[in-house]
């Protein structure tokens, strides 16, 4: 089954070596085939234009050996119209829709900058320590899900947003990457003093800076958790084509068998916003394919962060079809919803119901 990822270049300026997984929020794609069939009066996005750039990752099935990862970056395109979607934004006939792609590719060069910042300090201090490097890598990615639910928490206290599949579906993503931390604990990437305490306070200034970056502006900080998780999908499957024949006589930790066979895997579907539940049953038989499971869990995660740059996007694959009915009255529910400290509260103040919602 193909995860298909659309990518914008950022400019020449950008450097090539981290191209692949520069995700940015212009053409989104396809968030949950299942809504898609459910309404099909409803859509959620525009259709892809053939010049868009992409990232095609394509899973593995039981009898396949490789990860295939197509690129194709056209670096004149941003900010320029290339059809297809347009991700929320303003048509392209309006003044201001010019200013706010030169602010998405501000963002987004911030996010590029961060995050290739982060990928050398880790490149230099676990060039050949893979456990303990994956152990940082997994303190770390956790920590934008707990960011995101903490300011949503917030909004929803004052009555500025209320969105219950954002809540569900980043809790199941950091759940995820919580039994990704289990495993590697479980492997000995803690063992060090040193990689604990570096991992636990980049993990402290990341949970803060998303914090911010998000109440501010939530494309952003999405767009920075796709950078990141890109960059995880591709660290793993790189790890794989290198230790492959290890890795499969290596049995499998306790913990991966526990997650990706136990018996409630409604969690593990709820953070898979592309795919219909119960559609990805793993099969682990060594550490090869735990790792195989991993990294195609960073694939979903990459997708749905790029979903979520498209504002309200967001269902849950478990969302009754009720919930999304048009045509009868009583599935509707009146939803709160606000882009960002700014908006919410520039609407509380125009609309003096918000808060009491």
């Amino acid at each position: 089954m193909a995860i298909s990822i659309s990518a914008m270049s950022f400019g020449t300026s950008v450097s090539s070596s981290y191209s692949a997984f520069l995700c940015n929020s212009k053409n989104p794609f396809c968030l949950n085939s299942l809504f898609s069939l459910r309404n099909s009066h409803r859509t959620f996005q525009p259709s892809l234009s053939r010049k868009s750039s992409r990232v095609r990752a394509t899973l593995l099935k039981e009898n396949e050996e490789e990860v295939v990862v197509e690129k194709s970056f056209a670096p004149k395109s941003f900010p320029g119209n290339v059809g297809g979607g347009n991700n929320g934004e303003p048509p392209d006939n309006s003044s201001s829709n010019g200013l706010e792609k030169w602010v998405i590719k501000i963002e987004q060069s911030v996010n590029i900058f961060l995050t290739d910042s982060v990928i050398k300090i880790l490149d230099t201090l676990y060039h050949d320590r893979h456990y303990a490097r994956f152990f940082v890598l997994e303190t770390i990615a956790r920590v934008p899900y707990f960011a995101f639910i903490s300011v949503l928490h917030l909004y929803e206290s004052f009555g500025w947003w209320r969105r219950a599949d954002y809540l569900k579906v980043h809790f199941a993503e950091s759940w995820n990457e919580m039994h990704h931390l289990l495993i590697m604990e479980e492997l000995g990437g803690n063992a060090w003093w040193f990689d604990r305490f570096l991992a636990q306070h980049i993990a402290v200034f990341y949970y803060f800076m998303t914090v911010s970056m998000y109440a501010l502006s939530p494309r952003m900080a999405y767009h920075f958790s796709e950078c990141v998780e890109h960059h995880a999908y591709e660290t793993y499957d790189k790890f794989i084509k290198d230790q492959e024949a290890e890795l499969k006589k290596l049995p499998a930790p306790k913990i991966a068998v526990s997650y990706y066979t136990g018996g409630d895997l409604y969690l593990f579907d709820e953070f898979q916003t592309s795919r219909e539940p119960n559609t990805r049953r793993p099969k682990i038989d060594n550490l090869y394919d735990v790792f195989m499971n991993i990294r195609d869990d960073e694939a979903e995660h990459c997708k749905t962060m790029k979903a979520c740059q498209t504002h309200g996007s967001l269902r849950s694959p478990h969302t009754n079809p009720c919930d999304e009915s048009e045509d009868d009255p009583g599935c509707s529910v009146p939803q709160a919803d606000c882009v960002g400290i700014v908006d919410c509260i520039t609407k509380s103040v125009a609309d003096p119901n918000v808060g009491s919602r």
